[in-house]
């Protein structure tokens, strides 16, 4: 007669007591950080050559053309780099934009894709060729910044850094005088003296003037409005 197997009795497995998940860290769950660049949307920054002090009148140009030929949707923004500037002036102070760099606009435009390259649809590449035609063929633009006949766009941490120095820089005081260069002062307890440029603080606006009284020189700090250049 067959021996009877015993049956081994299941073993439940013991759910967690109450007070073994309290005793649990919760974990949370992480939230994504907001990422400050913009996400890739196919846009490009590229530069542009322009006849010099033409690049305020090509801006307009360009953003006239864009209204224009209906393509807002190929290109997007126009940007002369520039910084204000304190300027000095027949003893009036005045702020006037410096352009960063003489001859160059940065505009803002779909990715130009080149006729050869097979990875771009037929689409891609018809609207890369409107989109450059409407660029270089505004008043005063001769050419883009490229390699050869392909245009280059900026690297984004380039444009970063260019559209952060336009926010952000402090307006620099621009002088019509140099160090060892003879002024006359036109204000103050000293006016009419001849002097010499001893020192510039740009920061603070002043100027260090070495004048003579009694066969010395005697150094005279004065603002930068009550001394004018030779």
């Amino acid at each position: 007669m067959a021996a009877r197997r015993k049956k081994t009795p299941a073993v439940k497995e013991a759910a967690p007591s109450e007070e073994s998940a309290a005793e649990a860290p919760a974990v949370e769950e992480e939230q994504p950080q907001e990422e400050e660049q913009r996400p890739d949307d196919g846009r490009r920054w590229y530069v542009i050559h322009t006849y010099s002090g033409y690049e305020d009148k090509v801006k307009t140009n360009l953003e006239h053309r864009v209204q224009n030929m209906d393509v807002a949707d190929l290109i997007f923004e126009v940007v002369v780099p520039c910084v204000d500037e304190i300027e000095i002036r027949d003893g009036q102070r005045r702020t006037v934009p410096r352009k960063i760099f003489p001859g160059y606009v940065l505009v803002q435009m779909i990715e130009l894709k080149q006729e050869d390259d097979t990875s771009a649809s037929s689409e891609e590449r018809m609207r890369s060729s409107r989109a450059w035609y409407v660029v270089r063929n505004t008043p005063g633009v001769t050419g883009f910044v490229g390699s050869g006949q392909h245009p280059t766009p900026l690297d984004e941490t380039e444009v970063s850094s260019i559209l952060r120095q336009m926010r952000s820089e402090e307006p620099r005081v621009k002088v019509g005088f140099a160090l060892g260069q003879s002024v006359r002062i036109i204000d103050g307890p000293f006016i009419d003296f001849i002097g010499t440029v001893d020192d510039l603080n740009l920061e603070k606006g002043k100027v260090k003037v070495l004048v003579a009284f009694f066969g010395r020189e005697t150094p005279v700090e004065l603002d930068f409005l009550q001394v004018e250049r030779l």
